[in-house]
């Protein structure tokens, strides 16, 4: 079993394997997180599922895609998973970072936060997309279907079906493109039609599941 003992603290976030995040929990350094992401603690932990500071994500987010989140404080080591996901740990130093709120699992209550339009989408379809944005310094740990892959927006710009976007450098320039709807030619199916594409100083993560459910028939 020695193989699967804890792995060293390293950072106020890391990760322990591929699918699970680790999280050093001090007084006065709370933490929002995914409501039933927690698999273990070690210390003294506690959790509040409706904290009243989280009480706009109901009226804010699109109808049916809330992000249910809840507070930890405390003092101890927490861990984190969410169904055998891949675990993604970015650590913000200022800048920001745009978010699928499916694939959010914890962020550092000290960050600036709020729910914004991702740009460009409702030109495409008539619908909107919405994310979760986050700014300032600190820790953000990201999920993914199967192992991600982070394109760097620098090179070129890169176009990303939005069923399979995890998150991007906020402030990249986002351009919005229709394809043909050629069927199963291109992707899965007529949502494939719709792509972002993002260019300038950052990154985008992309998962290789799509999102089960279409982001355009539910987002409003």
């Amino acid at each position: 079993m020695d193989h699967y003992g804890p792995t060293p603290v390293m950072d106020r976030m890391s990760k322990h394997g591929s699918k699970i995040a680790k999280v050093v929990m001090m007084p006065g350094q709370d933490l929002f997180a995914r409501v039933g992401s927690m698999i273990a603690y070690e210390g003294l932990i506690d959790f509040n599922p409706q904290p009243p500071q989280l009480g706009r994500i109901a009226s804010s987010w699109a109808t049916g895609e809330g992000v249910p989140l809840m507070t930890a404080t405390g003092q101890g080591l927490l861990y984190l998973a969410d169904y055998g996901k891949e675990v993604i740990v970015v650590q913000l130093a200022g800048e920001g970072l745009s978010i699928n709120g499916k694939n959010i699992l914890a962020f550092d209550a000290s960050l600036q936060w709020g729910i914004e339009r991702v740009k460009g989408v409702n030109m495409l379809s008539g619908m909107g997309m919405f994310n979760v944005v986050v700014r300032g310094h600190g820790w953000v740990a990201l999920t993914a279907k199967g192992n991600p892959i982070m394109l760097d927006t620098r090179e070129a710009a890169t176009f990303v079906d939005t069923d399979a976007l995890v998150a991007y450098t906020d402030g990249l320039r986002v351009e919005p493109r229709r394809t043909a709807r050629l069927g199963g030619l291109i992707g899965r199916g007529s949502g494939e039609a719709f792509q972002l594409g993002f260019s300038g100083q950052g990154f985008v993560v992309v998962q290789p599941s799509e999102d089960e459910r279409p982001s355009f028939s539910v987002r409003g």
